[in-house]
């Protein structure tokens, strides 16, 4: 029987929607725009299920990027999500923001060379600070997610024991800080919808489910919201 998920990716300023069957993608739905959640990510689902012949109850499941990231995008996918999931008595499946970057990486093999090597998706998180982990080249997460200042100490001692691939829409702050060492490469790219599907139907298999009712994005930092500027 076929199993299709629909990945929705709401966690930078890039948004996309993808659908997922027998863990291949068969259509995505993207668009780089900040602030652009809200107003296109209804439209993107509409479209998708339209386009493939299908509804919702022929899903197995929805799985939504649970962050870290941007809080407003984080807040639209997951309400959108859950209200799909609720609507068509779907389970809802969570997939780490950093984690799909790094499917990606592989995905795509954008670290040239061979053999072993460390992967660090990086998320913008202003300034010099990136949410981020380290995973190895088989996909699998070796540190905590943390948010981490950069500095030209940053990664000394994965550097100095061989070759990291530093990818993700955050990653680009930092390789002036680590200018010419031959170990770091880079490879700058934004998260999308497709790149969930290989952990989303591995917990699609296992029967990994959120509380529809209960689960919240990992923001890894409080909201703070911006002061309004002065009226003219």
């Amino acid at each position: 029987m076929e199993k299709f998920i629909f990945l929705i990716e709401t966690a930078t300023d890039s948004c996309s929607v993808a659908l997922a069957k027998d863990g291949c993608i068969v259509a995505e739905k993207y668009i780089n725009e900040p602030k652009a959640h809200a107003s296109v990510l209804g439209g993107f689902i509409t479209d998708i299920l339209k386009e493939n012949s299908i509804t919702m109850d022929d899903c197995s499941a929805v799985a939504v990027s649970k962050g870290p990231g941007s809080y407003t995008g984080l807040r639209v996918g997951v309400s959108c999500a859950k209200g799909l999931c609720y609507g068509a008595s779907k389970p809802l499946i969570s997939v780490c923001t950093l984690a799909t970057i790094t499917q990606m990486a592989l995905d795509n093999r954008l670290y040239p060379g061979s053999g072993d090597f460390l992967v660090v998706p990086m998320i913008d998180a202003r300034r010099m600070e990136v949410y981020t982990a380290n995973f190895n080249s088989r996909g699998e997460q070796l540190t905590p997610v943390e948010a981490k200042i950069l500095d030209e100490n940053s990664y000394a001692e994965e550097l100095a024991a061989g070759p990291v691939l530093f990818t993700g829409n955050g990653a680009e702050k930092f390789r002036n800080l680590v200018a010419g060492n031959p170990n770091a490469y880079f490879a700058p790219q934004q998260p999308h919808a497709s790149g969930m599907r290989v952990i989303a139907n591995a917990k699609l298999e296992a029967g990994e489910f959120e509380d529809n009712a209960y689960f919240e994005p990992f923001y890894l930092k409080d909201f703070v919201a911006g002061k309004p500027k002065k009226l003219l």
